[in-house]
C-alpha cells in the first residue's frame, strides 16, 4: 500500500526528509502517520497528518524538529526531519489507515495497532 524512500546518513544537526508514496483510495479520505523503531525497543508513534485536513500531530521528542506533510496531487507524505539527533537513528515506517477509519485528528491515533497499511521501512542513521 505504500513505498517509503530516503534513505540516508547524517551528522548530528543535520536535515533528512523521508518520503512515503501512498496508494490508498480515496487518498484525501486518509489518516498516516510515521513511526520509528530501534531493535529491541517498541516501534513508537512520531508524526500523524489527515489528508484531509492537513491536521497533524507529534510525539513531543521530535515536535518543533520534525514536520509531515502531504502532497495530495503525488499522493505522497513526508516527514522533514531537521536537527537530527543520535537519538533519532531508527528504522522509520510510514502507516496509512483504511479509508473507513479516516479521522480529521491524528492526536487520537498513535498507537501502532490503529494503523493497518505499513511501509517496509527506510533506515535513518545520525552520527554523533
Amino acid at each position: 500500500q505504500q513505498v517509503e524512500s530516503g534513505t540516508g546518513s547524517a551528522q548530528t544537526g543535520d536535515s533528512l526528509t523521508l518520503s512515503c508514496k501512498v496508494s490508498t483510495r480515496p487518498f484525501s479520505n486518509t489518516l498516516m502517520a510515521w513511526f520509528r523503531q530501534v531493535p529491541g525497543q517498541e516501534r513508537e508513534f512520531v508524526a500523524g497528518i489527515a489528508a484531509g485536513s492537513g491536521n497533524t500531530h507529534y510525539s513531543d521528542s521530535v515536535k518543533g524538529r520534525f514536520t509531515c506533510s502531504v502532497d495530495r496531487a503525488k499522493k505522497t507524505i513526508y516527514l522533514h526531519m531537521t536537527r537530527l539527533e543520535p537519538e533519532d537513528a531508527a528504522l522509520y515506517f510510514c502507516a496509512t489507515r483504511g479509508p473507513d477509519g479516516y479521522s480529521d485528528y491524528p492526536q487520537f491515533f498513535t498507537g501502532r495497532d490503529r494503523y493497518d497499511y505499513w511501509g517496509q521501512g527506510t533506515q535513518v542513521t545520525v552520527a554523533s
